[in-house]
């Protein structure tokens, strides 16, 4: 779209988004790279105007809505758009420079992942991006991708986000303690991310692998805990073909199940998973066909494998597990165990071809996040296999009625058989009508209900065990009436294979008195009965008894005296049913109003799981007690209560505290209940200082949170049905309540008493009752209720009373509950915080507490908050919190990952609220703060604690090295300190009033501060030093200014800090900010004529200046930049200055030595050892000699010479570099101190440490004649000194070296001519000349191929001729080389006769000066026709 008029678009509506590359190559033309943002000006024929910079077509732009903050130079846009689309953009962009150098670095593994997770982002940005989510399903998402982002970062060592309700905060628009916390949980999550409590298993059958079988089969699959000796899941069901692979691949409910509900304790070495296998065929494998065609279910094999094994595998693992027969049938109920406890001798491995083939994956979380972590699993329609029982966490609103059988064993008789029977059980269910319920009989999760279930069958065993599981789902409208049948079959092996029925057993599942069948075995009787036609009829055998428990003395006695029995283990999991008879008789406490006594008094004897399961029905019938007669009841009827309300405390029943909530908001009725609540609630706090026996005391007291909540819910319940009638009484009798309260905890107890446990009890639970009681009363008068009952507690002074944790934490939950939000409120309570926590960090105990209690009091952030809380905090806890944060971070990290993140959660805490505190002083506050000291000594040391404070917030170690955020919040906060005590300083410490340590501490503040690596811009990726330098500008900047404002103010004081500051001010210098640099650098010209004016001259400033640099600059600080500014700066500072000349000198010292240091630094970032780093590293040793006069220095720089030497195996060489060294010291006994490598000793023992080293290296270079010299000195010194034992070993190694001056060969090498010519040379060699020794066998040709590979630059002079001026002056590198010959010194020697050539030739290549070269010359005037006339 084209518009044919000019417009100017309105930029705080819309935010233009670059959509596509733009070179700019047209006049005016604006390049654009995709995500940029522009502003747009004008919009003219298709093309818009950019902001100061140029035009683009508009085609390559989409507008967004967007608004802008911090207009201005640093503007900043930011679309209004969901801030998780916003911090996709941002972070995506940043992850794509970064994924391209993982591939340019060969990070493959890496790179992979990160594109993967990178499109995985995208996909998920776009579902956003549309809109068509529920909040549930876009909540998830925001999730998953804050997820991705946060391991993406976490990957490439970016920052981390801080974000709530996964979008990013601002970390201006919330506390720094609420900052803090959001990062610090984070970290937490990340360091030691959370133990899940629940665990699941998934397991898929993928086959089972044999070479023979011939014959379909039954799988079942269970865990199974080998310390109890039972099974703890239902089971799960495969059916297997003959080839061993799941029946029916197409659903994969029936190959995959999910054992669900497993525990943290249940994940042990001795928990196993258990594979049962059954065959389907003949009674015995591998019979004659014609024997019989009835299929049998028969024993296999078992296989096992430890769920402790799987607790490592983050990832689905595929498992082999070995199969194992049964050596005797007769054990084949306990193969598992025998298999788990090796008992070896029952057993046997079925083959080596033989295992079943699965997969295992241990989940952790609840079943919800299950769901949604792994939702691939659930859309397969993956099986649940359940816990046996209720798992460790009851959830409320689960449904379950499973009654779970178990068929235990039997014992028969023969029946008239030779031989014994081979049985086989039929499982069925009838309802009360004698009809068969279908599909109620589960064998094993995986396969669908069925009618019957048979058992598998024992070959020849009148005493079979099975131990086969079945489950009964059985609806609760059919329990009533319902039996299980269990019909005995005699299996026939011969040829007509019948299955003749010779016996039945049944039970029925409800009692006469209401209650289902109880838990555990049950010997059930076996009637004879050889039809089946006489079942058909359930009426005519239910009549008779079921189970040899329940005959009657002296009736039934032939059945009671029979042999034959059958045994069933029951389990019931229900959450409508009760086996419990007391239960049952509380509920129906009207049939028998004459045990409502008794029926209390057992209440408490009741497994809590059966109390949950009838929660509601169990407080309906509390109340309804209560109500009956209060006076009777009313003590039992509370007793009771408190032992329901304190049964949710245990983490089992935890879940249905919101269930009771419910309970007391929606159907709670007794509106008179308030008064017998109280009354007794009362009657009780009235014994507590009198009470022997605490207990349950103690037991009222922990359920006062909803011992108030019902108090309350009646009162209001009663107010509402009576217009509000009684409400003075009321008030009354809770007002008299409190004043028992108050009473039993002013009482103070000698040491720690139960008296003591019962108030610590009390202090736990009172921040709820408080919020109950706001639902009744004003937020003034239970605050004026809850600072009585604080200040009620005695003044303790000993460290070992657990009241004093106690009360903190009393205290923490107030400041986080609604009391501490209210202004009113906050008032009344603010003092009672600040004495307590003024208190416990003056003597610094519980510092953990205390921290959480100031973070939480500082997170409230509105402005009626920060008037009221900064002079009431800062007056009270200013001190304590600086002598605090000193303490905590002195003190020595734990080893432990559990208590150092305490050790820093702590220590961060603290921090951050320091930094809370000062960000939001002002001008005013600052002064009152600062006026509150009256001396002088005070003030001091107020501020050198803080400037002490400061500078270790700003150490490395002080957050985590990803919180940058945290650690610019903290940085924006102490410049504005600084800049706010700078008038202090001015103020209170110049002229007479002037401190040294005030002074010289703000002064290193700044300069670390300066220094932070958190602050060195240039090292960070454009996107992140944009998005710093809009939100804080350079704060190093600030800083250096601030610098150079107060220097100027010393005045004559500055000559008390010149000598210390000079190292630190030249470090800060150094930091690669021009702007910085030309700030600072005019404080050395200050110094300068500072110490000129008091001595007269400045080598102390020059001294200092030269001490630092070698160190600095080695560490990698400073430029050719910082030295042609250093070097102008100062020259035009100095140039009317009378002492100009010096000046200079001095200037122009310090420039050159920066220029060798810069070059030293350049050759030692190659890494390789070659000519030019040694040269460069001579050039350095030589300069600190002759210019500067710095022996320490010089030999430092000796030694790092004589290594490169060593690395290179020069070894000749790098003897005489250690001999300069040697020639310093004398043959003297002056002490020596510790220096480099050396230990403190006298001189001559190190002299002759290094004649001994030197000879060493000089025998390695073949160079014995220089060897035998100094042996000769040291045999003299060993001579002198009578130390002959020395002097020995000494003449004899010099008798060595002369034997291998004449047995050894020596090669001569050949000596090379170098030129180094033009500007881009380093300044130690440009346009010099050097004459070079080459290497063993080195010619000429090789020399010259090894000097281009360390010049690879540099051009080669094809020419022996002198270069004129044009090429000293090119701004490039030539070298000139060409062979050269040694021009001998000792003439004597090689001119005598009898002197053998192995002596020779080392004076011919060997201490020489002058060398021999040839070159082209002409005699006269050169002939351009023949240029030969005149050459010689």
């Amino acid at each position: 779209v084209t518009y044919s008029h000019n417009f100017l678009l309105t930029f705080a509506f819309f935010s233009p988004s670059v959509l596509a590359n733009f070179r700019g190559m047209v006049q005016h033309g604006l390049p654009l790279e995709i995500g940029d943002t522009v502003q747009i000006l004008e919009k003219c024929e298709g093309s818009c105007c950019c902001f100061c910079v140029g035009i683009f077509p508009s085609s390559y732009i989409h507008l967004k809505n967007a608004h802008v903050k911090n207009k201005g130079q640093f503007e900043t846009v930011i679309p209004t758009e969901d801030s998780v689309i916003t911090e996709i953009t941002m972070t995506l962009r940043d992850w794509g420079s970064m994924w391209k150098q993982l591939y340019m670095r060969n990070e493959g593994d890496l790179f992979h992942r990160l594109w993967h997770v990178m499109n995985e982002i995208l996909e998920l940005r776009q579902q956003v991006l549309v809109g068509h989510l529920t909040h549930d399903r876009l909540s998830d998402i925001k999730q998953h991708i804050t997820a991705r982002l946060d391991w993406g970062n976490e990957q490439l060592g970016l920052d981390l986000v801080p974000r709530r309700d996964f979008g990013m905060v601002d970390p201006d628009e919330i506390s720094i303690t609420e900052l803090y916390r959001l990062m610090e949980r984070r970290h937490r999550r990340r360091e030691a991310p959370p133990q899940a409590s629940m665990h699941h298993l998934f397991l898929q059958m993928k086959s089972m692998m044999s070479s023979n079988l011939g014959e379909e089969l039954e799988v079942f699959y269970s865990i199974y805990d080998s310390r109890e000796m039972r099974p703890i899941s239902e089971r799960f069901f495969v059916r297997l073909n003959k080839q061993g692979l799941p029946k029916s691949p197409e659903k994969t409910e029936r190959q995959c199940t999910l054992f669900v509900d497993l525990g943290s304790s249940d994940l042990r070495k001795d928990v196993y998973v258990v594979a049962h296998i059954f065959r389907i065929g003949r009674m015995v494998a591998g019979e004659k066909k014609s024997v019989s065609n009835t299929q049998y279910k028969r024993p296999y094999g078992c296989a096992v494998i430890s769920v402790a094994d799987l607790l490592t595998a983050d990832f689905k693992d595929d498992h082999l597990l070995k199969i194992y027969s049964c050596n005797a049938e007769s054990e084949w109920y306990q193969i598992h165990d025998s298999i788990i406890r090796k008992v070896s001798s029952r057993y046997s491995h079925i083959g080596s071809n033989t295992g079943l083939n699965v997969s295992l994956q241990l989940l952790h979380g609840d079943m919800e996040q299950i769901r949604k972590d792994y939702m691939r699993l659930f859309t397969r329609n993956v099986s649940i296999t359940k816990r046996l029982g209720f798992s460790d966490i009851i959830i409320p609103g689960e449904i379950r009625n499973d009654l779970y059988v178990t068929l235990e064993r039997g014992e028969f008789e023969k029946g008239g058989k030779s031989v014994a029977r081979n049985v086989e059980v039929t499982v069925y269910l009838l309802g009360g009508d004698g009809q068969l319920l279908k599909g109620l009989v589960c064998c094993g999760s995986g396969e669908p209900g069925v009618d019957e279930h048979r058992s598998f069958v024992l070959y020849h065993s009148n005493s079979p065990r099975w131990a086969e599981q079945i489950k009964l789902p059985i609806p609760l409208e059919m329990f009533h009436g319902t039996h299980l049948r269990f019909e005995l079959r005699h299996c026939s092996t011969k040829e007509k294979g019948e299955k003749k029925l010779f016996g039945f057993s049944f039970v029925p599942l409800m009692q006469d008195d209401g209650r289902p069948l109880p838990d555990g075995t049950h010997e059930l009787i076996v009637h004879k009965c050889e039809e089946t036609a006489d079942l058909q009829d359930p009426a005519r055998y239910l009549k008779l008894p079921f189970s040899k428990a329940s005959l009657q003395p002296g009736n039934n006695q032939t059945i009671k005296n029979s042999k034959e029995s059958f045994w069933i283990q029951s389990s019931l999991c229900s959450t409508k049913l009760t086996q419990n008879g007391d239960m049952l008789d509380l509920l129906k406490w009207r049939v028998h109003p004459d045990r409502i006594i008794d029926c209390l008094s057992k209440l408490k004897d009741i497994d809590g799981t059966e109390i949950v399961k009838f929660l509601h029905d169990t407080l309906d019938t509390l109340f309804g007690i209560l109500d009956e007669s209060p006076q009777r009841y009313g003590l039992k009827v509370f007793d009771c209560l408190v032992h329901v309300i304190n049964l949710l405390q245990d983490s089992k029943f935890q879940l249905f505290k919101p269930v009771m909530d419910n309970y007391i908001e929606n159907h709670f009725a007794g509106a008179l209940s308030y008064r017998d609540l109280i009354r007794v609630l009362k009657w009780y706090v009235d014994r507590i200082i009198d009470a022997e026996h605490q207990e349950q005391i103690q037991q009222v007291l922990k359920a006062s949170e909803y011992l108030f909540k019902y108090i309350v819910q009646s009162r209001r319940l009663y107010a509402a049905a009576t217009g509000g009638q009684n409400e003075e009484e009321f008030r009354c009798s809770v007002h008299e309540l409190f004043k028992s309260i108050h009473l039993f905890l002013s009482h103070e107890s000698k040491g720690i008493s139960p008296i003591t446990h019962t108030q610590a009890v009390f202090l736990r639970s009172f921040p709820t009752v408080c919020c109950e009681l706001l639902k009744i009363f004003s937020m003034r008068e239970v605050a004026n209720l809850a600072r009585d009952t604080l200040s009620s507690l005695p003044a303790l002074t000993h460290t070992d009373c657990p009241l004093q944790a106690v009360k903190l934490q009393c205290m923490a939950k107030t400041v986080e509950s609604p009391l501490y939000v209210n202004p009113e409120s906050r008032c009344v309570l603010l003092p009672v915080v600040l004495r307590l926590l003024h208190t416990h960090l003056q003597e610094q105990r519980e510092l953990v507490l205390c921290a959480n209690i100031l973070t939480s009091m500082l997170t409230l952030n509105t402005p009626v908050t920060v008037s009221l809380k900064v002079n009431l905090v800062m007056e009270s806890l200013s001190g304590v919190l600086l002598r605090t944060v000193l303490e905590v971070t002195n003190r020595p990290q734990p080893a432990t990952t559990s208590l150092r993140l305490q050790y820093q959660d702590v220590t961060g805490e603290f921090v951050a609220c320091l930094l809370t505190l000062l960000r939001q002083l002002k001008d005013k506050e600052y002064q009152q703060l600062l006026s509150r000291f009256p001396t002088k000594e005070e003030l001091t040391s107020f501020l050198l604690q803080l400037f002490t404070v400061f500078r270790i917030l700003i150490r490395p170690d002080m957050f985590p090295k990803d919180w940058t955020v945290m650690r610019l919040v903290a940085n924006n906060v102490i410049i504005t300190t600084i800049l706010y005590l700078s008038d202090t300083l001015r103020n209170n410490f110049l002229n007479e009033k002037f401190d040294f340590k005030v002074w010289e501490s703000y002064f290193y503040l700044c300069i670390i501060f300066i220094n932070q690596p958190c602050l060195q811009l240039e090292m960070f990726p454009p996107s992140k030093r944009k998005k710093v330098l809009e939100k804080y500008g350079d704060m190093r900047v600030m800083i250096g200014c601030e610098i150079f404002s107060m220097w100027q103010h010393l005045g004559d004081y500055k000559l008390n800090l010149i000598p210390t500051l000079i190292g630190p001010f030249m470090e800060v210098t150094l930091v690669p900010q021009l702007d910085l640099r030309n700030v600072l650098i005019p404080i050395f010209h200050d110094m300068m004529d500072c110490e000129q004016r008091r001595s007269g001259n400045f080598k102390q400033v020059e001294a200092k200046l030269i001490d630092k640099l070698d160190g600095l600059m080695s560490e990698g600080k400073g430029d050719e930049t910082y030295r042609e500014l250093f070097n102008n700066i100062l020259l035009k500072k100095i140039e009317r200055e009378t002492w100009r000349e010096s000046g200079v000198s001095h200037i122009a010292t310090v420039t050159r030595l920066m220029e060798r240091l810069l070059d030293y630094r350049d050759c030692m970032k190659i890494g390789e050892v070659d000519g030019k780093t040694m040269g460069c590293t001579v050039n350095l040793l030589n300069f600190y000699k002759t210019e500067l006069n710095k022996e320490e220095m010089y030999i430092r720089y000796i030694h790092k010479l004589y290594e490169l030497h060593l690395k290179a195996q020069n070894y000749t060489e790098a003897s005489y570099t250690l001999l300069l060294y040697d020639e310093l010291l004398e043959w003297t006994e002056r002490p020596l101190r510790e220096f480099l490598t050396y230990p403190m000793q006298s001189e001559w023992q190190r002299k002759e440490c290094l004649h001994l080293t030197i000879i060493h290296n000089f025998d390695r270079g073949k160079c014995w004649e220089n060897c035998i010299i100094l042996c000769r000195e040291l045999a003299n010194q060993y001579e002198a000194y009578y130390d002959y034992r020395n002097l020995s070993k000494m003449r004899m190694m010099e008798a060595s070296f002369y034997d291998k001056i004449m047995n050894q060969q020596r090669l001569e090498p050949e000596f090379f001519r170098v030129g180094f010519y033009g500007k881009k040379f380093p300044f130690f060699l440009r346009n010099k000349e050097f004459v070079c020794r080459g290497n063993d066998y080195e010619r000429l040709e090789a020399f010259q191929q090894r000097m281009l590979s360390e010049f690879p630059h540099a051009i080669a002079m094809q020419h022996a001729n002198l270069p004129d001026q044009t090429i000293h002056q090119a701004d490039a590198q030539y070298l000139q080389i060409y062979a050269v010959s040694p021009v001998p010194e000792n003439q004597d020697v090689l001119q005598r006769d009898g002197v053998p050539n192995n002596i020779k030739s080392f004076y011919k290549v060997n201490h020489i000066w002058r060398f021999r070269y040839d070159r082209p010359f002409h005699k006269g005037t050169k002939d351009k026709e023949n240029e030969f006339k005149v050459l010689y």
